[in-house]
């Protein structure tokens, strides 16, 4: 019996506009009302997964930023982190300044971003059919470096970089790759999302990496807070579809990708159920806990 299910948000859980199906979470409802710890696995920062996992009915813990950050949601407190120090900050920005790349720098509670553009852009028009309370925060910003030299708090989760142009982004992925003690995710697909605009569907593709703390991952997360809990890693379930959940469902007791995934991270997977716009999520949980 799996005790535990972390699942990732955008791609996995999330469709292709940034929306969860009925199917899906009633599935999520009904797997916690059988005792399963539902942990939501995400890139993004606390408020953003909080408000959903809430919404969800996984009330417990969470997992943002990429497993930088895992958050106990009724004590409402941060139980593990890993941030990124505020040099390393500094130094990737100044090298994206440089070289008039895109970039946007995620806290825990906040993403800072100069324009609306890229993975922003996508936040931006999702928050637009959310209600104040729930939207992903943004915070627009002339000039970020001064912003953060300025900024007493030093909880940076991750910085993403985006370009639309193969060359160009191949180039400052070298540049970053020379930046020590951090990691450059190794992404070798484009990122592709839909926006609506009125009755318009706007298809958005780009090239993206994240930038973490040094072994900053899901699966690191996942393990700390399975020793706090209990729980074996043969009692763990993780569904997820990019590169950045490769070490949670390699490493889980199952390991579940979606059917939207690249085929080089399909190969990691015990299991490949539907992709994100048909309730690939929901197929996992009734097959392998619901029907248990």
């Amino acid at each position: 019996m799996y005790r535990l299910v972390a699942i990732d948000l955008d791609g996995t859980l999330l469709n292709s506009y940034g929306e969860v199906s009925n199917k899906n979470k009633e599935a999520i409802q009904k797997a916690v009302q059988k005792n399963v710890e539902v942990v939501l696995a995400s890139g993004r920062p606390i408020m953003s997964v909080k408000n959903l996992a809430n919404e969800l009915g996984c009330t417990h813990y969470m997992i943002c930023g990429n497993g930088a950050i895992t958050y106990d949601i009724q004590k409402e407190q941060i139980i593990y982190n890993q941030f990124l120090e505020k040099a390393k900050v500094l130094q990737i920005i100044k090298i994206c300044e440089e070289n008039s790349i895109f970039y946007n720098v995620y806290t825990k509670d906040t993403i800072l971003a100069k324009n609306l553009n890229y993975n922003v852009l996508f936040y931006h028009q999702e928050n637009a059919s959310k209600s104040e309370e729930k939207k992903t925060r943004i915070t627009l910003l002339q000039n970020i470096e001064e912003y953060i030299k300025n900024r007493k708090e030093e909880d940076y989760l991750k910085i993403t970089i985006c370009d639309d142009n193969k060359v160009i982004f191949g180039s400052i992925i070298r540049k970053l790759r020379e930046i020590k003690d951090v990691d450059v995710l190794d992404v070798e697909h484009m990122s592709r999302k839909i926006i609506k605009d009125g009755t318009d569907k706007i298809s958005m593709e780009y090239f993206y990496t994240e930038i973490t703390n040094t072994n900053v991952d899901k699966w690191q997360a996942v393990e700390d807070l399975v020793m706090t809990l209990g729980i074996k890693q043969e009692e763990i379930m993780a569904i997820g579809d990019n590169i950045n959940d490769a070490q949670m469902v390699k490493n889980a007791g199952l390991g579940i990708m979606m059917g939207n995934s690249a085929p080089y991270i399909k190969e990691i997977a015990d299991v490949v159920v539907s992709d994100n716009d048909n309730d690939g999520v929901a197929e996992a949980i009734e097959k392998y806990i619901l029907e248990k």
